[in-house]
């Protein structure tokens, strides 16, 4: 015991972090390409449409829902180190897979290059069928982007409850969680420029092929913290120490409110617990709006006359995701402070976190007013509202080890993320029916005293102003106070 007390205790636990930061960037970054590509370089080859994107993107979210159901499953069983190889090589391969699609089109449609293809007249059948065979080949490999892209969260988080003590999981989830915004930081800096010069296959196989290398490096680093060679006692006894608490303190709570980390709780069991339900709507509300903001604002901007491959374009998006990525770390720290310095209980302090971060996104209904002043108030509201996401999904993500046993965490986190995967394939399909359909009736197409397209975006904006709010005032209704599972 002397010798565990004056052990300079090691770090490696912010190792595994920053591997889960690299894993959640790369996550992210393959996301991005096709958002940063298709409005400026892949509809003009394959004559796309709003409708056709936003069906592209609805129909990855709605499978990355279903995969997220079994995949938190999966983590569970097969374990956080063979399951995350599993998931970013499947999710790599996706990636990669996109770059075929046009050579795919080209030879069934009969067409010897990618000039011609280009120059095919837009609204002929042999554009129509350009189009709805490029969309279809690009589905097919968002599917398997999306089959690996699941296993991301799950994974992430559990390892999270494997390396850290639960006053430490919020810093440490915003810490890897930043990741998603860093990766969509440095996507617009990068992606749009492997285009330009390389074309838009290149994009898709340089930025997938990184996952590849992430693979290598976890099989070699990563082991469970009592396995580890890096891992001392001391950090050992640190991480552990929920497990390890004082005699006064084990006394002192009720036996019932100790979470028992090796229950098992059956699959179908988890939707019985309020906790449960309370996570799958602080997803279902909310993950759409990032996924909007991620998916679309590239678009948005381009619409406002900045496209995706000039400087300006890139210098909105770079500061957007500048702003989610500072803010939202300072996300993970808020409920630690409220827990070492103001002595709350974790859960708590998480909630009354959320409920900060949950007025963040209400600024998004001043974005496409603003946006006839300076183009920058969309970029600087979008930033803020995207930070509080961040911050509120770092904590939301935590509530699951506050309540529920290491056992269960990945399969909880699969079924909140199916919930949130439900959202977004609802906002980005919506979204780009919308858009299509307040473009051709331009004037005739109202609200909020704004028209055409842009009263669209604004539709959409007001929604995402409010999700969080409605959302942590039904969480609250669920799971009013702490209380772990047990049984």
């Amino acid at each position: 015991m002397s010798q565990q007390l004056t052990q300079k205790m090691t770090n490696y636990r912010w190792v595994i972090c920053a591997m889960l930061f690299l894993a959640t960037t790369v996550n992210y970054m393959d996301r991005q390409v096709l958002s940063l590509t298709w409005k400026d370089f892949i509809a003009i080859d394959f004559h796309w449409t709003d409708a056709d994107y936003g069906k592209i993107t609805a129909i990855f979210s709605i499978f990355y829902a279903i995969i997220s159901l079994f995949a938190g499953k999966f983590i569970d069983w097969m374990g956080t180190k063979k399951g995350y190889i599993w998931a970013i090589v499947i999710w790599s391969l996706g990636a990669c897979l996109h770059a075929g699609c046009g050579i795919v089109t080209m030879s069934l449609t009969d067409i010897s290059d990618i000039e011609t293809l280009r120059t095919v007249k837009a609204g002929t059948d042999l554009a129509l069928t350009i189009s709805t065979i490029s969309v279809w080949l690009f589905l097919a490999c968002r599917i398997v982007l999306a089959t690996g892209e699941a296993g991301n969260f799950p994974a992430a988080i559990k390892v999270t409850a494997e390396y850290f003590p639960k006053k430490d999981r919020a810093l440490a989830t915003s810490v890897f969680n930043a990741g998603a915004s860093v990766g969509a930081l440095a996507a617009p800096l990068t992606i749009p420029v492997l285009a330009k010069a390389m074309g838009w296959e290149m994009a898709f196989i340089i930025i997938g092929g990184i996952g590849f290398i992430w693979a290598i490096l976890w099989a070699v680093l990563y082991n469970k913290p009592n396995e580890s060679t890096h891992v001392n006692q001391a950090e050992l006894a640190y991480i552990q120490q929920d497990n390890n608490a004082p005699a006064e303190e084990a006394a002192a709570a009720p036996a019932r409110e100790q979470a028992n980390d090796s229950l098992q709780i059956p699959f179908l069991k988890c939707f019985t617990y309020r906790q449960t339900w309370a996570f799958i709507v602080g997803k279902l509300l909310t993950d759409g709006v990032w996924w909007f903001f991620l998916f679309w604002a590239p678009a948005y901007f381009s619409e406002l006359g900045y496209k995706s491959s000039d400087p300006m374009g890139q210098a909105l998006i770079f500061v957007l995701y500048l702003i989610v990525t500072v803010v939202s770390i300072g996300g993970g720290y808020l409920p630690k402070y409220f827990v070492e310095k103001k002595n709350m209980e974790p859960y708590s302090g998480r909630m009354l976190a959320m409920l900060i971060f949950a007025f963040f996104p209400i600024f998004a209904m001043f974005a496409q007013p603003l946006a006839g002043t300076s183009v920058w108030w969309p970029c600087i509201i979008i930033g803020l509202a995207g930070a509080g996401h961040q911050s509120w999904s770092a904590n939301l993500y935590s509530t699951i080890g506050d309540m529920f046993p290491k056992s269960a965490i990945a399969s909880i986190t699969g079924i909140g993320t199916m919930f949130g995967g439900l959202c977004s394939f609802a906002i980005n399909w919506g979204s780009g029916l919308l858009f299509t359909h307040a473009e051709a009736q331009s004037e005739a197409f109202q609200f909020f005293g704004v028209t055409g397209k842009p009263a669209g975006y604004m539709i959409v904006f007001c929604y995402c102003a409010v999700a969080y709010l409605i959302a942590w005032a039904l969480m609250k209704m669920l799971v009013p106070k702490y209380k772990p599972i047990t049984k």
